[in-house]
Formats: structure tokens, C-alpha cells, sequence
């Protein structure tokens, strides 16, 4: 279902945070939202819905609350974007602020897992035979993290120390959702290396042409990652 936000009459749309790590610095990404996905409230998102907004206001102005609350800021989003998957953030809890330390230990002991944007649906059209409705423009102003989830698919990739290796869990995670491995054959990727499983594919069904892409796919979002940590 949708919710009311307090602050201007508008929305606000929950999504769920897979947290691999968190780390002591209390700085985070991943995404607030994905394009082309029905939600919980049968809502879709289209690309491009959040352009105008991102280019008015910029990651500077919009808020990072707790549970939409805009009494309880408690960090600030130093990157905010739009790409091929949906509306990336990067941001970080400030630990001088009471509430945010609060948050930050609620993450790690994985008592929060939520995240929910604060919105106004500017352009939006219905499918009357479907009920869906396509949020063509968005004005976003606000990003919370909260307790329920609405999107289950769009989650925060890591909670994490800048310049670190992804840990093992993390490129587990990516393995099984980015490049649509059983978790079986993620664990033999990263036990044996990505050669080992091809042979033992190739054995049983002659096929690597699809599972090499994949691979290959995830390997490229994670050094493109990378870059921008």
C-alpha cells in the first residue's frame, strides 16, 4: 500500500536493504528504487523519473531522515543517481548525532532493514485493466531509512569502509542476484574460480556461453563500483 508522508502531502514508497556489511564509518549504497518493477502497491517507476528532481535539487538537497521523520535527520546522501537499474544512493550516518548512532547499530545488529523514498508523483499514468500505475516524474525529497519494506528487489549492496575488497558474503550477493547463480554454483565460483565451474557446466549440459556473460556482466558492475567508491 502507499503511505502519506507528513511533510508536503506526498508518498512515500518503502524498499528493503540487504546489509553485507557495515562498517564503522556508517557510509553506505546501493538503490533506493528500480525501474520497471511493480511494487507491493502495484506502483512502477519509470526511467528518467527522478531526472528533473535530481537536476533541480541535487544528492546536497535531498534528506537522509529517519522513518520520514524531518525532526531526525541523521546523515547526509553525497551521491544520488539515476543509471540503467534505478535510483542509486551513496550516502553516510553522522555519528556526532544521536539518533544516527542509534540507526547505525540498529543496522549492524540487523534490527532495521528499510529504506523508503519521500516523493511527490508529479506525472504518473494507470492501467485500467491492470490497476498499475507508472510514476513518469517524480519530485524526491527525501530518502528515510525505516523499519518495513515495500520493493523487496532493490536493496542496499554494502554498508562498508571506502577502498576495501568486497568481502565474501558481498560477492556471494552479487553472484546469485546480479548474475543469476544458484547459490551453490556463487559458493564454487568462489571456492574454485569461475574455470572450474564452466568445466563442470560444460560436462553435465555443454553450455557456457550464458553463464560466462553473466559473469562477466557482474564483474564489470563490480569494478565499475569500484571506481566510484
Amino acid at each position: 500500500m502507499m503511505h502519506e508522508a507528513t511533510a508536503r502531502h506526498g508518498e512515500s514508497k518503502f524498499v528493503d536493504l540487504a546489509l553485507d556489511e557495515v562498517a564503522t564509518d556508517g557510509t553506505f549504497s546501493g538503490y533506493a528504487s528500480l525501474f520497471d518493477r511493480v511494487d507491493l502497491g502495484k506502483d512502477l517507476v519509470e526511467r528518467g523519473a527522478f531526472a528533473k528532481s535530481l537536476r533541480t535539487r541535487g544528492a546536497a538537497g535531498i534528506r537522509m531522515l529517519f522513518q520520514h521523520d524531518p525532526n531526525q535527520p541523521i546523515g547526509n546522501w553525497t551521491e544520488i543517481r539515476e543509471d540503467q537499474r534505478g535510483l542509486f544512493v551513496r550516502g553516510r550516518l553522522a555519528k556526532d548525532v544521536a539518533r544516527a548512532r542509534e540507526v547505525h547499530s540498529l543496522l549492524r545488529g540487523g534490527a532495521l532493514d528499510g529504506l523508503s523514498i519521500g516523493f511527490r508523483a508529479v506525472k504518473a499514468r494507470k492501467e485500467q485493466a491492470t490497476g498499475i500505475r507508472h510514476i513518469l516524474e517524480a519530485d524526491l525529497w527525501e530518502i528515510s531509512i525505516v523499519t518495513f519494506p515495500m520493493l523487496p528487489e532493490a536493496r542496499i549492496d554494502t554498508v562498508k569502509h571506502r577502498g576495501k575488497l568486497p568481502t565474501t558474503r558481498q560477492f556471494e550477493c552479487w553472484l546469485t542476484r546480479d548474475a543469476g547463480l544458484t547459490r551453490s554454483d556463487a559458493r564454487a565460483v568462489i571456492a574454485e574460480g569461475f574455470a572450474s565451474l564452466v568445466r563442470r557446466r560444460d560436462a553435465a549440459w555443454g553450455a557456457e556461453t550464458g553463464l560466462a556473460e553473466r559473469i562477466r556482466e557482474t564483474t564489470r558492475m563490480i569494478k565499475q563500483r569500484g571506481n566510484t567508491a
